[in-house]
């Protein structure tokens, strides 16, 4: 998708040195895979200790595929 925002010059800057991102649009992309990741974790820790979820979970097999997904 192709859009036109204003971001803070600084923050990207910060931003791309310490990802390595090359572009603007990489480290935007990268902040953005990284919400949603941290988004889902927080998701399956709420259910953790419910009924809802199954004892037998493996919750860091779950990580490792998130983690595959994000990257």
């Amino acid at each position: 998708m192709r859009t036109n925002i204003v971001l803070d010059d600084e923050l990207v800057a910060k931003a791309m040195k310490i990802t390595g991102a090359k572009t603007e649009t990489e480290v935007v992309n990268r902040a953005l895979r990284e919400l949603l990741y941290k988004a889902r974790q927080q998701d399956l820790k709420a259910l953790q200790g419910s009924d809802l979820l199954d004892p037998d979970y493996d919750l860091f097999k779950v990580r490792r595929w998130m983690d595959e997904d994000a990257g």
